[in-house]
């Protein structure tokens, strides 16, 4: 067994002293993703009456009428209730609540007294833990992906610049419920394996990729965009076959791409399964939101003051960029990353609610997690290389600590409303309170969350609801 590099055991060494940063609450999205979990666990039917009428007030919003009673718009015509979040996350949470699910048993068998339901605070922290977890474990890969093409130090410092000043601490902790930390550890384990096998990839890989592909789609389903990898791979394979003299069969290529596309299937039954038990249909996914070809929120995705990429995780620019140094250690691997982050920007263009409406900068890109590590490391180790390595190393590390310290003080913001959670902000707001407000208050914020953490989520709760009643927006999300 390989022992642990002095960088994996710092990263680990940090990920279990952010551990009490995780917030065993189940909100917003996270209803309909826990809803899968906890029905299946306790009921062992897809009955999510409970979670909705448990729900947070802004979700509950739209869904409960004033009697308590859940809507009658909110079944579906096979009687189930209307939930078309993916059923993926679920899957991932499965060990660590099944093992809970006993504990909990056991205790209340030897006269304990905590409720088997599936919404008691032991079934929560385990879901907050292992959603922390998987968060983790796809930030570990991407540093063992990153260390591939750079020198160990840019892996580390590109991984911890993604893990604090990018999206992913808010869905890794704050809001574990949600799926998007979960994505960015299947994202990061197709790719993983994808580059591990490209070389030379056997029967038994080919279907292992396809199995990953399917939990891929089975926890955020526009993860799909990454399937143009291995399309990429055999499109070029094929092309080289034809054009090779003599002639190369290809054949074994195509039955692999058979084996994979029938693995893929496989694992993303869960999901359609799901889907024809609430819709009754297959292909029924739920969701009523337009896509417009045209992608016309192209440049707002990546822009925009509402929830723009680059403009709310500045760090992404540089992980981006980076993607373009990338191709001095393989233009092959950069070049289709390039295009899969321009798809991905495109499709998100696409869609109805591109700004993810109470997100913390753009939450969709989350899923992309190891690809902006490779890209940060790349950067860094490019920019490494104008000057002598000490001067560079701190440069780096002292850049990576302002983008950090900016990001955790936005997050503070956003999750405290100093700025709003849903729609554009005003960055000239935003800049006066990181100055003037931020340095304040988020140390007083800081030890309630720590130690008063329901009275804390009880306040936020109330703030946005009073805001979603004033915009008369529905709380969904």
């Amino acid at each position: 067994m390989r022992r642990l590099t002095k960088y994996e055991i710092l990263l680990c060494a940090l990920f279990v002293c952010s551990l009490p940063l995780c917030n065993p609450w189940v909100r917003g999205d996270g209803v309909g993703y826990y809803a899968f979990a906890r029905s299946l666990l306790i009921e062992h039917r897809l009955d999510f009456s409970k979670d909705w009428k448990a729900a947070n007030e802004s979700f509950r919003m739209g869904r409960i009428d004033a009697a308590g009673n859940i809507r009658p718009d909110e079944y579906t015509a096979t009687g189930h209730l209307n939930n078309h979040f993916a059923v993926g996350p679920a899957i991932l949470w499965s060990p660590f609540l099944v093992v809970t699910h006993a504990g909990v048993l056991l205790y209340d068998r030897l006269g304990g007294k905590v409720a088997a339901d599936g919404l008691s605070k032991p079934y929560r922290v385990a879901m907050a833990l292992g959603t922390a977890l998987y968060g983790f474990l796809a930030l570990l890969i991407s540093f063992s992906l990153a260390q591939r093409y750079v020198p160990e130090r840019w892996a580390f410092l590109a991984t911890l610049g993604i893990w604090f000043a990018s999206s992913l601490p808010v869905y890794m902790y704050f809001n574990p419920s949600w799926s998007h930390a979960h994505s960015a550890f299947a994202v990061s384990l197709f790719l993983w394996f994808w580059i591990r096998t490209r070389e030379g990839r056997t029967t038994a890989q080919w279907l292992t990729l396809g199995l990953i592909g399917g939990l891929m789609m089975d926890v955020y389903y526009i993860s799909a965009i990454l399937l143009l990898l291995p399309a990429l791979e055999s499109l070029a394979g094929y092309w080289r076959k034809v054009r090779e003299v003599p002639k190369s069969p290809i054949v074994r290529l195509f039955m692999m791409n058979v084996l994979f596309a029938l693995a893929l299937f496989a694992a993303f039954a869960p999901t359609l399964i799901t889907k024809r038990i609430i819709y009754g249909s297959y292909w029924n996914f739920g969701y009523t939101e337009h896509w417009f070809l045209r992608s016309p929120a192209f440049f707002k995705v990546a822009f925009s003051s509402d929830h723009g990429l680059f403009s709310w995780t500045p760090i992404l620019i540089l992980a981006v960029a980076g993607l373009f140094a990338l191709r001095r250690h393989d233009r092959v691997l950069a070049a289709y990353l390039i295009l899969v982050f321009a798809v991905y920007v495109y499709a998100m263009g696409c869609y109805q609610d591109w700004d993810g409406i109470s997100s913390f900068g753009n939450r969709f890109f989350v899923s992309l997690t190891s690809i902006f590590i490779l890209g940060l490391a790349a950067f860094m180790d490019w920019f490494g290389k104008l000057w002598n390595e000490r001067s560079s190393a701190i440069a780096s590390a002292s850049a990576i600590a302002v983008l950090v310290l900016w990001n955790w003080g936005l997050i503070f913001q956003w999750g405290t409303h100093l700025i709003p959670a849903r729609g554009p902000i005003s960055w000239r707001e935003a800049a006066y309170n990181q100055c003037a407000v931020v340095p304040r208050e988020a140390m007083h914020a800081a030890k309630t969350y720590l130690k008063s953490r329901g009275r804390l989520m009880e306040q936020i709760e109330k703030e946005d609801v009073k805001q979603l009643k004033v915009g008369g927006q529905r709380g969904s999300q």
